[in-house]
């Protein structure tokens, strides 16, 4: 019965001339960083909640998909979730510069309208992701940067906190060790951080090199949309910043292709415009998603000696990812489907 109102329905339609709207499939699609992520260091603890961490993010995006969101609103629930958590590379547990700090890079774009925002050098705003999209939507501009994006955040009402706030003793060992191994000069202690530890206490390992995390969306209407946001590098120099928040680069979103997040050694995402790339083989050369993401990441990016990968969504709903990396924290659903979460390289 339902069958036959609804092809009554669309006959209608027809009849009057009004084009029925295509029907779309949403899909997500995470990423939590790549890098050196073997068995053989990680503990069984550490990989449970690294699962239940990457599924949960997941979960927060697919929910705003299943009620009929947008796909900037699933990039921005996922996202801040991933910030908060200490186990990330972005946000809470940023890695932390040679000079002591914790500088946060984010950027956001709507494959819909090809509005973009970014900023870089963040230390006082506790979701940069967020600030990303107040840039994107409020702001004549597509990037910020430092103390005049933090100002335009107080002015948005977007949450503020205490550099300190960001600390992880586990980055801040990270950093110790980089330091060390580059002969370079140790910092103070950063002021509000909890007192220093025994030094036998049992951190978390440095289990991989990059740990950006990112988000690459198709909504219901067939929108893309792509997020990224990070800590950079550890013990980077004097405001490096990486390809994160350079559209193009570390993020892009095009409803005439995909959307794409990327994670790795930035300088060579930045070099050879990683997300956009990939994006191009899509629309230019009608690749598949999963074909243009292997073709930029396995072989330019590999050749090139970049390490890393991409996610990425198209507008029919496909998913991809690809990374020539030991493993890759990521996960993706489709509507309809299971979700999937992976960390080694060995897992379809």
């Amino acid at each position: 019965m339902k069958t036959l109102i609804l092809a009554a329905a669309l006959a209608l339609l027809a009849a009057t001339g009004v084009q029925a709207k295509p029907a779309h499939r949403w899909g997500i699609v995470v990423h939590g960083g790549a890098g050196v992520v073997s068995r053989s260091e990680m503990s069984p603890a550490l990989e449970v909640a690294y699962r239940k961490a990457m599924g949960e993010a997941l979960a927060r995006g697919a929910a705003v998909l299943a009620r009929h969101g947008k796909a900037l609103d699933a990039i921005e629930a996922a996202i801040t979730g991933l910030e908060d958590d200490p186990l990330f590379n972005a946000g809470r547990g940023a890695v932390f510069t040679a000079a002591g700090r914790n500088e946060l890079d984010a950027a956001i774009m709507d494959g819909a309208t090809l509005k973009a925002g970014a900023v870089a050098g963040i230390t006082r705003t506790r979701n940069p992701i967020s600030l990303a999209r107040a840039v994107m939507e409020h702001s004549p501009h597509v990037m910020m940067i430092g103390d005049g994006a933090e100002a335009f955040a107080r002015a948005q009402g977007i949450p503020a906190v205490e550099p300190a706030f960001f600390f992880t003793e586990r980055r801040w060992r990270d950093l110790l060790a980089d330091l060390k191994e580059k002969g370079l000069p140790v910092p103070s202690r950063p002021a509000g951080a909890p007192p220093e530890p025994p030094a036998n206490v049992s951190l978390l390992p440095r289990d991989h090199r990059f740990g950006t995390v990112g988000v690459a969306v198709v909504d219901e209407d067939g929108n893309v949309a792509a997020g990224t946001s990070t800590g950079g590098l550890s013990a980077k120099l004097y405001g490096r910043v990486g390809d994160t928040p350079i559209i193009g680069a570390g993020t892009y979103a095009s409803n005439a292709s995909c959307a794409v997040s990327a994670t790795g050694s930035g300088e060579y995402f930045i070099r050879l415009t990683v997300a956009r790339e990939v994006c191009a083989l899509v629309q230019y050369r009608h690749m598949s998603l999963k074909a243009a993401a292997d073709e930029v990441v396995k072989k330019r990016l590999t050749k090139l000696g970049g390490e890393g990968g991409v996610i990425a969504a198209a507008p029919d709903g496909t998913l991809a990812w690809s990374f020539n990396t030991e493993g890759m924290y990521r996960a993706r659903q489709t509507e309809g489907g299971k979700p999937v979460v992976r960390i080694y390289a060995d897992e379809p």
